[in-house]
């Protein structure tokens, strides 16, 4: 028999991605984290501008939403890091201690 036809050949191996949902799962997470942060920025400017004309309630929640941005760009830096870590294939570092501590080496 000769090998002519759409079905005959070698087949080439499909692209398998490790770790496809995880990758996925915090390119997510970046994504939503950074859109938060962004809207609390423009939340924290805008009242801002309220309570400098005399809003003085304003000035808590400016208070909390930059301690809110503050907090998603932290997360967005934490995600982004896992991220870029499982995309060139390294290994998180994980932090080994010695039971007992100062006190049980004396």
């Amino acid at each position: 028999m000769s090998d002519v036809g759409k079905h005959s050949g070698q087949h080439e191996p499909e692209m398998h991605i490790p770790h496809a949902r995880k990758m996925l799962a915090l390119a997510g997470g970046v994504t939503a984290t950074l859109v938060a942060w962004g809207f609390l920025v423009v939340a924290a400017v805008d009242l801002a501008g309220k309570a400098r004309d005399g809003q003085g309630v304003a000035w808590l929640f400016v208070f909390l939403a930059t301690l809110g941005a503050t907090a998603c760009m932290f997360l967005t830096m934490i995600l982004g890091n896992k991220l870029r870590l499982l995309m060139k294939g390294e290994e998180q570092v994980v932090v080994t201690r010695i039971p007992g501590g100062r006190r049980a080496r004396k």
